[in-house]
């Protein structure tokens, strides 16, 4: 006993394992360096010996996985999502991608799990706010956004050493009901009474560029006359126009009391177009003539309203703008399609149905799968899995899909009638 008592003198490396005089087993296993250099020991305490040895390897293993929590104060969960999605995640991703992050982390997360220890939330706790959210009647669209940001914030903490375990890895979303209102592309007698529609409006081209090669609403408003070759009949898509934010800017002393965007002072602190991401996104798009003469019209109506306004024209290089100038705003330019549906009569759809749309028609004619994902913009790697998002088996493609069947398999048509005839007969 008094050998085991003995306390000896260990490599800064290794972990000190002895009997205390309050009868208890104790150790100090090394985990790491603190901010100022000094070797960080964690200290831990077992009622045996077996017991406080399985720990001290349990400790072990994650230290030397990079698994184990960091010296210094715990993170509660709250405090390591505002500091992630302030100053990790924010520099990083794009406006839009953080937004959905900042919105998930301050409305849902935060309130909901956010007095947790980080290197003690469970899987349980977060399925528990999912249910919550679920019952005070969020969809499960937005439980998800919630996971998949718990997910990516917790996996960093993870990788930080802030804790052992991801526990929105292990945790089980809610499940994702089939949608009622699956997408279904608009017919071509459909998109020929837009058609009709579009030519009675400004900016009719706009509409065209989504409904025939299925164009973002990003790129389509981030266009300028610089990516648009008329001669050669194509366009060449680089960037994506952002949705606006703006803060205050009537000052404290003065406060206008209206949200951000109805300020009469407001400032605008989100740039208006960001650089495309992705390979597959900057690409040349070739025109159909029809679309060629609409953006000739275009470009020329566009000068006149110029010099229409005179002065009071806000100067840009967009091709779609304001009726004074200056780039479309993403908000208004949705409403004007809802308007444009119910102007057409057809039925109500969201704008990205139209992308929908354009992409079901060019696999209807037998357009080849390589140049759809280069008009859409798909990547290599992601294609397959966005065709089968977007590409859509109509009726009559099923109709052909039938005739092609009855062919191969009973013969010609006029076979088929000989067939039926002697069977009257009989």
């Amino acid at each position: 006993m008094a050998e085991e008592k003995k306390r000896t003198r260990r490599a800064n490396g290794e972990s000190a394992i002895y009997l205390g005089k309050d009868g208890r087993w104790h150790a100090r296993v090394p985990m790491g360096y603190k901010d100022d250099g000094t070797l960080y020991r964690r200290h831990l305490t077992r009622p045996t010996r077996k017991e406080l040895v399985d720990e001290v390897r349990r400790l072990e293993k994650q230290r030397d996985e990079g698994a184990a929590r960091q010296p210094g104060k715990p993170w509660t969960v709250a405090k390591w999502l505002e500091h992630w999605v302030q100053n990790i995640a924010k520099p990083v991703v794009s406006e839009n991608t953080y937004d959905g992050y900042e919105v998930a982390v301050r409305v849902h997360l935060v309130p909901g799990i956010g007095r947790h220890r980080i290197d003690r939330l469970e899987p349980e706790h977060l399925e528990s706010l999912y249910r919550r959210m679920q019952s005070a009647g969020s969809k499960a669209g937005t439980a998800h956004q919630a996971h998949r940001t718990a997910r990516t914030a917790l996996g960093e903490a993870v990788r930080r050493g802030h804790a052992a375990k991801n526990a929105a890895a292990l945790a089980k979303p809610p499940r994702m009901e089939e949608d009622e209102n699956e997408v279904e592309p608009y017919s071509v007698d459909e998109v020929q009474s837009l058609l009709l529609e579009v030519n009675k409006r400004r900016n009719s081209a706009r509409w065209m560029l989504a409904l025939a090669l299925g164009l973002r609403q990003g790129e389509t408003l981030g266009l300028r006359w610089s990516d648009v070759d008329l001669a050669n009949e194509y366009l060449k898509l680089r960037r994506n126009r952002l949705r606006p934010k703006y803060e205050h800017g009537c000052g404290e002393a003065a406060p206008c009391g209206r949200k951000a965007g109805y300020c009469p002072a407001r400032v605008q602190v989100r740039r208006e177009t960001k650089n495309t991401k992705s390979r597959a996104g900057r690409r040349a798009v070739p025109l159909p003539g029809p679309l060629v003469v609409m953006l000739r019209s275009h470009r020329e109506a566009q000068a006149q309203e110029r010099a229409t306004a005179r002065n009071l024209w806000t100067e840009s290089e967009y091709v779609f703008t304001k009726p004074l100038g200056g780039p479309l705003s993403p908000n208004t330019d949705y409403h004007d399609w809802k308007r444009l549906l119910e102007d057409a009569g057809v039925r109500d759809g969201r704008l990205h149905d139209a992308r929908h749309t354009a992409g079901t028609v060019l696999m209807l004619l037998g357009v080849p799968d390589r140049v759809i994902d280069q008009i859409m913009g798909w990547e290599p790697g992601g294609a397959a899995r966005m065709r089968a998002r977007y590409l859509h088996v109509t009726d009559p493609m099923l109709k052909e899909a039938a005739r092609k069947i009855s062919h191969a398999i009973w013969g010609a048509p006029e076979n088929l009638a000989v067939d039926k005839d002697q069977d009257n007969e009989a």
